[in-house]
């Protein structure tokens, strides 16, 4: 029987016990996560002597299971027991990581891309679980200041992240950071044990073998919420903006601002540090904000932001927007985390899940890879006008359901005659 906690009776957010652990597995995952990415990021560059094609094939490797397993995913979750299916995806992740090793350590480098390629399809299907749980355990007035504690976790990590996986692959080389990565998902897998035990019943008997009917069900439920629709219409031209963006900001640093290429590290460092702060200060207001407004506003900063990064040619200017930008970039996430929960029945959260979050990186990837095309034919400050053009559009579709209350009881699963 589900029995979400009810607002009336809800405890401290800090006390409670499955936010507590699922803070402190998010902490290892983030650690392993990071000394992977750069680990396999410098391994790659130094072996092949920085060949563009074989460092771009790390992004496939990430990014392509989102495309292909995000909906299969997310409908499996639903159907799961959330806990169990979140302990077996970092255990098997851990299996897979070091079984990686091993032919790494017998001549085999290309193996290197298993690793994140393995990683990311298991995450899959531990993310959407995560939401359930977290629909399930935390109050309805808390989620957002929940999803804020993420998004400040998060930061911490873009600002830290980089750091600890070049210290890691720099002093102890590529197979002690990829064991790191495996031992870290073994410490999540025991410390997920301490989640309260699984309260939502797995899909009934007779329903198995139905996976295309629950899998098009998620399709469905997000097309006839307007207030899904409209977020899956942020989605797409988010992704577009900051896909484009994030691809040639190494172009800001070298043409704009006049400076080598390393300097990049500091733009980013800037930024992830004002999503540190950013989610803190959003966290204090969160409960007095509705996601859309949240959201919103997060998307007209970045639409302000962005086209002054690519016409300012002043590095103190462009710093002080990065700052700005990422102070307020924590509201277009955690505005998006609070509406899937807030809107969608905790039995389809998964799939809800699976429908949008393609949305955001497929639109990404494929901003990245016309990136170099629209190079070649705009100038930057035009390319990143557009970018920020596309950030109004999504600020705009907000407006039909700016007034929209979440309700008390999300819309259940419609289900077929």
């Amino acid at each position: 029987m589900n029995r979400q906690v009810q607002g009336t009776n809800a405890p401290s957010l800090f006390r409670n016990r499955f936010l507590q652990t699922i803070l402190l597995s998010s902490v290892l995952l983030q650690i392993g996560i990071w000394v992977r990415n750069f680990a396999i990021l410098l391994y790659v560059a130094e072996t092949t002597n920085n060949d563009p094609y074989a460092i771009s094939l790390i992004s496939v490797a990430e990014f392509a299971p989102i495309f292909v397993f995000s909906f299969i995913g997310g409908t499996f979750a639903d159907r799961w027991r959330p806990k169990r299916t979140m302990i077996w995806c970092d255990v098997l992740s851990a299996i897979s990581v070091f079984a990686v090793l091993l032919t790494i350590h017998y001549g085999s480098w290309h193996s290197v891309y298993l690793v994140a390629f393995i990683s990311a399809i298991l995450s899959q299907f531990s993310q959407p679980s995560s939401m359930r749980l977290f629909k399930y355990h935390v109050a309805e007035e808390q989620l957002q200041q929940g999803m804020a504690l993420f998004q400040s976790l998060m930061a911490i990590f873009m600002v830290l992240g980089p750091m600890l996986g070049t210290f890691v692959y720099s002093t102890f080389g590529l197979e002690i950071s990829i064991a790191v990565m495996g031992i870290v998902f073994l410490l999540s897998a025991l410390v997920l044990v301490r989640l309260p035990e699984d309260q939502m019943q797995t899909q009934k008997a007779a329903v198995k073998g139905q996976f295309r009917k629950e899998f098009v069900e998620g399709f469905r439920y997000v097309w006839q919420s307007q207030v899904l629709r409209m977020l899956g219409l942020a989605f797409i031209l988010a992704g577009l903006a900051v896909g484009v963006a994030q691809a040639l900001n190494l172009f800001i640093v070298t043409e704009q601002l006049g400076r080598s290429k390393e300097f990049l590290q500091y733009l980013l460092m800037v930024n992830g540090a004002a999503m540190l702060i950013g989610g803190g200060i959003v966290a204090t207001f969160a409960k007095k904000v509705p996601p859309q407004i949240l959201l919103a506003i997060g998307m007209v900063a970045g639409a302000v932001c962005t086209a002054i990064v690519g016409y300012s040619t002043s590095v103190p200017v462009t710093l002080t927007v990065q700052f700005l930008n990422g102070l307020v970039f924590p509201c277009i996430h955690i505005g998006i985390s609070t509406m899937i929960l807030k809107w969608s029945e905790a039995s389809i959260v998964g799939r809800v899940n699976g429908v949008l979050n393609p949305m955001f990186v497929g639109m990404m990837v494929i901003s990245m890879s016309f990136a170099g095309a629209l190079k070649d034919a705009f100038s930057l400050s035009t390319i990143y006008s557009g970018a920020g053009f596309l950030f109004l559009i999504g600020a705009l579709a907000m407006i039909p359901i700016m007034n929209h209350k979440a309700p008390d009881k999300a819309p259940p699963v419609a289900q077929e005659a």
